[in-house]
Parts: C-alpha cells; structure tokens; sequence
C-alpha cells in the first residue's frame, strides 16, 4: 500500500533549486535512508513529507489517516517546559492520563529519570531523547527522522536501532550514521542536483549500484563525446566541400551538443595543514574535575605521542567534553597538572558550532583564521581553501546565514584546518556534516602527521580513525583499550563474560583459621602481572617506532620504483626493504605481546 507519493516536485531556496521535478514514494514496509551532501536539500524533503513545506510545484498524498510522526533536526522545546510535559505536549483529556505511564517507561528506557525537571536543563544528547520519547509514543503509521542520532550515545544508538528494526511502520530518515544505515534500512535515496535516485537496498549496497551507474553515465558521455567529435568533423569538411547540408546530420548534431553530461560533486580535499610539532606534546597528570557533587574526570593521567589517534566514549553526561575543554585549556582541573609543549598548536573543533555572525561573508570568516596557509603541496589562499570545500566563487560572498547547518559546520571545520593546529580536538565531529565530507575528513586524517582526540558516538568514525579508546567506566574512572570501536565492544564484552565467569567458592577453613578463598586472594595478589620497566617503556612507545618503520618502508619502496635501472642502488635499496619488513615484523609481534599483557593486568 502507498502510504506518500510525491509527484514532479519542485522547491528552490533562495537562488538554489533544491529539487527538480523530483518524484518519490513511500509504501508500507519501508525503511527509507535519505543521503546527499550538504545543502542538497534533505531535511527540505523530509519537512515536505511531514506537510511543514509546501513544494513550489508538485504535488504530494497521503494515505487516508496516516498518522506521521517528525523528529526535526534540533527539536524545540517551550520556554519553561518540564521534561514529562514536553513528551507529552501533543495529547490532551483523557488520551494525556492513558499514555502518561507508557512516557515514564520510555524515558525510563532512554536514561531520563526525572520527570519534572526543567528540559532546559537537559543536555544536548537528553533533549534529543525527548523528542524521540515524543515521537515514538505518537505511534505513528510513518516515522520522519532527520538525524535522530545525532548526540545520542552508543548505547542510545544502539536501542534507537533496535527499536526501529522492530518497528513495523514505514520510515524516512536522514543519518550520517553508515553502520546505522546499512542495519536499518531497505531502501536508500540519493538526492543528487535536485534529482532524486532509488536503491532498493541498504547502505553497502547503495555504494555498489550508485559505483555502477556512475561507471554507465561515465560510458554514455564518453560514447557522447566521441560521436560529438565525429559530427565536429563532418560538420567543418562539409562547410568547404558545399553550401548545403544533409538536415539529419545536422539535427544530430546539434541534438549530441545540446545534451548535457553527468554532473558530479566536487570533493571536498583537505591537504595537510599541520605545523612542527616538539618533543613535549600534550601531558596530563592525576587530573579530576567535578562539579558540585558530580565527578567527571577521577586522577587521569596520558601522555599525548605524536601522530596518536584517540576515541572518547560514554553516555551524555560523563565529562567527554569537559576533557576536551581541559585539553584545549578552556577549563581547568580541580587537581593535577596539564603541560602543553611550546610548539603545540591545537585546534579545537567543539560540539557546537562558535558563534558565527550570520550578515558574514563566507570568505571574510575564513579569512579571520588565514589568508593564505601553507599546505603540502605549496600554499593556498582562503578562497582556493573554499573551492576545496565545496565552496564555489559565487557562495565565497555570500552571507553565513543563507548556509544550511551543516553547510555551516562544513564552514567552521575549514576555519579551524586553516589555523595549521598540530593537535585536533573533535568533539561530535559528524554531527551535521554528509557522508562525503566524513569520508573526505577521514582521508584527511591518515595523512594528518599530527595528534588527533575524537569524542564521537559514530561507530563507523571511530573504528575508521581511531587506534585507542578511552572509555568512561564508572564515575570518572576512564579505561584504557586498544584499537577501535569494534575492539572495545569485543574486550569490554569479553571482560563481562570473565567476570560473570567466576564462581564464587565454597568457604573452607584451612591452617591458621584463613579460609580457602582468603588464601586463593593472597596466592592472586602475590601473582599479580605487571609490567618490568623495560616492558612499560616499550609500551608506550612501540605504536610510533611501528608508525617511522612503515614510512620508513614507504620510502624504500617508492625509491625502488624510481631506481629500476640502477642495478647497484637497486640492490642496496632492496636489501633495505628486507632489512625493513623483518623489524617491522618483530616490533608487530613485540606490540600483539604487550598489548595482550596490558589486557591482563588491566582485567585483575
């Protein structure tokens, strides 16, 4: 059954068309992820859907009494509004006094205890959840999302996802999310210079077929253009051989010019932009923070090694942005130490956008950070900068407040890059930006020769740029783990099982009055895995002796291809790589070593 059909719509915003005689559809069972860049028009799409716009022209049905449910982008709350009233604003009499316990155990589910709390007071993560508490208790026919993941934690995500794999409405969303893509949704949507493209799959499948069809109109234009050469050709040497021209041969002609090829996205690249980074980095030392009654941060300490890539997890609320504004000197501990190298040079990418002034131009804004940056290909200038990040010339002077939001968040990423920092503070950094720039951004980041600290719930963004996880654990209390995402959740998720593992044995008095148990703990204790001085040392140095090995192999290997002839240097350079190749497998097998060894000691 269909439950939304949009026939040849039409919405231009400003002077950008958004959609272009566009058609889609919605039927029951359907599971729709929305993609595209930024500014391309999605959140216009879903607002059109949810009957808040009209299209210019067009024309959009529903079912008869579909019941839609919207969560918008950033959901607005009335001033003074408490947190149970804000969920249940939409229903009235009796129907109030009905669903009244069913919303308590939802925000229940969603971590929200206290139901008269001011929603003012809410963080950004717990405002969320209370526009998804309200849109879930509509019961909906057809669920409109637009980033419903945004701010919320991995385990919120994780209970979002769940809940709508569950759920047997329709659905249409928009999400950065690719791991939440690829396991929720059937069907993907691509709006691409007001054009809308359907893939009936999820999101892997998506870049599968849209691979192919770009590799088909890529064909097509190249089959275009060389028939187009061919009449070119006609066309001249018929011009000197006679005045008159066979009238078929000239309609195609001008049919092959008149057609236009395929139109492509620009990327957004980011050479790098870091500056020279000292010995002494960024060292935290027995650091805690809390406030009021609250502890957020309990006797941390980490010393940053250059080219360190870090994840910070845990739910809203633990302290991960206060650690960033510590680490950025925003803030400072209530104890312990933060020493900041000379040649450190952060940039710090907060949660939420810095105040920017709408009447702005696009350049002069980017120009407060630089005019012209040094970058590893020579230099660029702002505007130059701007192209790259899909800025074109006729945006560069226009004013900050016609940007989308995330055209916005786009804009603020390059003015920091343009400061050159050698450190990069990312807190949330995939809210609001499309699935291209994230890719872009974490290509960016595996040539960034500098430090990087990412607070993220983005599964997918973590696992991709990170290398260790800090996780809260307790009040406070952050845990060490190595390696991405998926690691974290396999040793945490085995850790669990070790705990919930271990039996509790029977108490039996042994010599001296100690029970068995007593004396198994002192057995334990006197047994207890640390690591010698030599092992420490190496710990905390291995991954970036590994790091020069592998550039080191890199250049062997590039000289070799440019030495071919050279039979002497040629061998010299080979026996260089195989000299290479045997260290870095000795220092990959030293680093699985340790790494097991600090899992034990950290699981006592």
């Amino acid at each position: 059954m269909n439950l939304l059909n949009m026939e040849r719509i039409s919405k231009s915003y400003t002077q950008r068309m958004l959609l272009d005689q566009a058609d889609f559809s919605v039927n029951e069972g359907d599971k729709v992820g929305i993609i595209g860049v930024n500014g391309t028009g999605k959140s216009t799409l879903l607002k059109i859907a949810a009957g808040l716009e009209q299209p210019d022209e067009g024309m959009v049905t529903t079912a008869n009494g579909l019941v839609i449910g919207y969560l918008p982008q950033n959901p607005v709350f009335l001033p003074g509004e408490k947190v149970l009233d804000s969920v249940l604003r939409d229903h009235g009499g009796e129907e109030r006094w009905t669903l009244e316990s069913e919303a308590k155990s939802i925000l229940t589910r969603l971590g929200i205890y206290d139901f008269q709390e001011e929603v003012a007071h809410l963080s950004g993560g717990q405002r969320k959840r209370l526009a998804l508490a309200a849109v879930t208790l509509k019961q909906a026919g057809l669920l409109i999302l637009d980033e419903p993941t945004n701010h919320l934690d991995s385990e919120m995500a994780q209970w979002l996802e769940d809940y709508l794999n569950q759920y047997k409405g329709a659905l249409i969303m928009v999400t950065h999310d690719r791991y939440f893509l690829d396991r929720v949704t059937n069907r993907i949507v691509e709006i691409d210079h007001g054009r809308i493209y359907n893939y009936d799959t999820n999101y892997l499948g998506f870049l599968e077929l849209k691979a192919q069809r770009e590799e088909m109109e890529e064909a097509t234009e190249r089959k275009r253009q060389s028939l187009l050469r061919t009449e070119i050709a006609w066309m001249r040497r018929g011009a000197r051989a006679r005045s008159t021209k066979q009238k078929a041969h000239i309609q195609r002609y001008e049919a092959l010019a008149a057609q236009k090829g395929p139109v492509r996205d620009g990327q957004v690249e980011i050479s790098s932009l870091s500056s020279r980074m000292g010995r002494t980095t960024v060292e935290l030392e027995g650091i805690s923070k809390a406030y009021g009654d609250k502890i957020l941060i309990r006797d941390f300490t980490y010393i940053f090694l250059k080219r360190d890539r870090i994840g910070v997890i845990g739910p809203n609320g633990c302290g991960k942005t206060t650690l960033m504004k510590i680490l950025a000197g925003a803030e400072q501990p209530d104890a312990g130490t933060v020493t900041v190298g000379q040649t450190i040079r952060i940039g710090y990418f907060s949660q939420e956008n810095e105040w920017m002034d709408e009447e702005m131009r696009v350049i002069d804004y980017v120009r407060e950070g630089a005019e012209i940056i040094r970058t590893s290909s020579g230099t660029a200038t702002a505007s130059q900068m701007l192209e790259r990040f899909l800025f074109p010339p006729q945006m560069q002077y226009a004013r900050i407040g016609r940007l989308s939001g995330g055209e916005k968040r786009r804009l603020y990423l390059l003015r920091i890059l343009m400061e050159a920092p050698n450190v990069l503070l990312l807190d949330e950094p995939t809210n609001d930006l499309d699935i291209q720039t994230l890719t872009i951004l974490e290509d960016y980041l595996d040539t960034f020769d500098g430090i990087v600290v990412a607070v993220s719930h983005d599964r997918y963004f973590l696992d991709r740029t990170v290398s260790r996880i800090f996780a809260y654990e307790g009040e406070g209390r952050l845990t060490q783990y190595e390696g991405g995402y998926t690691d974290y959740q396999a040793a945490r998720d085995r850790k669990q099982r070790e705990e919930g593992s271990v039996e509790k044995p029977v108490e039996k008095k042994g010599r001296a009055g100690q029970t068995t148990e007593g004396r198994q703990q002192t057995r334990q204790r006197e047994r207890k895995l640390r690591f010698t001085f030599q092992e420490q040392k190496d710990y905390e140095t291995i991954e970036e002796v590994i790091s020069g090995l592998e550039e080191q192999l890199r250049q062997t290997e590039a000289q070799i291809g440019k030495e071919a002839r050279n039979y002497t240097r040629l061998r010299e350079l080979t026996e260089e790589k195989d000299r290479l190749e045997q260290q870095l497998e000795e220092k990959m097998e030293r680093w699985m070593y340790l790494s097991e060894l600090a899992e034990k000691i950290e699981s006592q």
